[in-house]
């Protein structure tokens, strides 16, 4: 694999964590959010995707950003009677969106993305190197 190459496969890789931290930080963002009708559904949670392929031309493997899915998880349930979007019972839908798991998922992501970076470090610093053997 020669430099550019592992610059390119490197730089699928960040935009792919990228477009996970969007996702999460809109999860984030939505975690309390309820329906903007009564009875209906809050905000669903997403999960990111991501696609690989084999690139013929370059000879390695890309990772791209997929459509990302709903989370099939059940919604929360909080007992709330004075809320505008309360059931009979009392109680509102909340988002299934959990705070904590968000957290972990975006700390992974960025650790991710912090590989990629190193990835691309290392290759233009050995590019630099080359290029001043050359030299002379």
């Amino acid at each position: 694999m020669d430099f550019t190459t592992s610059l390119i496969v490197a730089a699928s890789g960040m935009r792919a964590q990228s477009d996970r931290m969007k996702t999460i930080a809109e999860n984030i963002a939505n975690a309390n959010s309820t329906s903007a009708t009564p009875g209906g559904d809050p905000y669903r949670r997403k999960i990111s995707t991501v696609k690989s392929a084999f690139d013929r031309e370059l000879g390695a493997t890309l990772v791209t950003p997929g459509k990302p899915v709903a989370d099939a998880s059940e919604f929360r349930m909080q007992y709330d009677p004075g809320n505008p979007n309360a059931d009979a019972k009392g109680y509102v839908k909340l988002p299934n969106v959990n705070a904590l798991v968000e957290i972990m998922d975006m700390r992974d992501a960025q650790r991710s993305y912090e590989a990629d970076l190193t990835v691309m470090d290392a290759s233009k610093s050995m590019l630099a190197r080359t290029v001043d053997l050359l030299k002379g």
